[in-house]
């Protein structure tokens, strides 16, 4: 029998991306345009005159730029990118002091999320929108590691995004040492401890750090926390979806605080 090699000759689709920006030119003007950028892609070993201009801009700023393979860059587009595409953010990001300061205003007590390390979107959207339901005051992201905020985030978050004040840092440890100076308790919600959220006082001023889907909170975090809490689990999985997490303990601090 003659056998025949079956080729797929349909090239796969090219992903869709939105709000994204490619060009350096084009970059370093919807920079100047104030637009939020959520991140930017630079490819490894481009050193032009442009691109030292566009790093230039970026020094001091809280934009996460990665240098990556030129093959991450044509994943994104395949046309004339020159090394450099961006992501401009849907929603704008809120400084963490002017967060701490906008929380005590209301007579109320403060609440916090810190996200360490959250990389799914639909996960971080998820977050977003149990956080606006119980009323947080602020989210903190790092602006490296985190989740790419897109149209996909603010769809899963049911539009939460456009409500809770988001704070993009640099450094989530002094992020932490802010909060506590500011007066905030600040809880870890995690495996690694026996005592159980439901014997926490989160009436007062609280800030909850949730921690990475593939290795949960950073040690450095953790030595930071005041608390260290977990959700009680009968089941043998013993582990939760960080979002589904983020629910239980957000909607304890509301009954506890109704």
């Amino acid at each position: 029998m003659e056998k025949r090699n079956f080729v797929n000759h349909h090239k796969p689709k090219a992903i869709k991306y939105d709000n994204m920006v490619f060009g350096t030119r084009a970059v370093i003007e919807t920079i100047k345009s104030g637009k939020t950028i959520d991140k930017i892609f630079v490819q490894k070993g481009a050193d032009n005159e442009l691109i030292k201009e566009l790093m230039s801009m970026l020094r001091g700023s809280m934009v996460s730029v990665s240098k990556v393979p030129v093959e991450k860059l044509d994943s994104f587009t395949k046309k004339n990118h020159q090394g450099v595409v961006a992501f401009v953010s849907p929603i704008d990001f809120v400084a963490l002091h002017q967060i701490v300061a906008s929380s005590y205003e209301n007579g109320l007590a403060p609440l916090v999320l810190v996200l360490d390390r959250i990389t799914d979107v639909r996960n971080f959207g998820a977050i977003c929108r149990s956080a606006e339901c119980v009323g947080v005051n602020g989210i903190v992201i790092p602006s490296r590691g985190g989740a790419m905020i897109n149209s996909d985030a603010v769809k899963t978050s049911a539009g939460a995004l456009n409500y809770v004040s988001i704070a993009k840092e640099h450094n989530l440890s002094e992020s932490i040492k802010y909060l506590k100076d500011s007066g905030f308790q600040i809880i870890a919600c995690t495996e690694k401890t026996d005592e159980v959220i439901y014997g926490a006082d989160l009436t007062i001023p609280t800030a909850i750090i949730l921690g990475s889907e593939e290795d949960g909170i950073s040690e450095e975090l953790l030595q930071a926390a005041d608390l260290r809490l977990k959700i009680p689990i009968m089941g043998n999985i013993q582990s939760l979806n960080v979002s589904v997490a983020a629910g239980v303990i957000l909607f304890e601090s509301l009954r506890q605080r109704s």
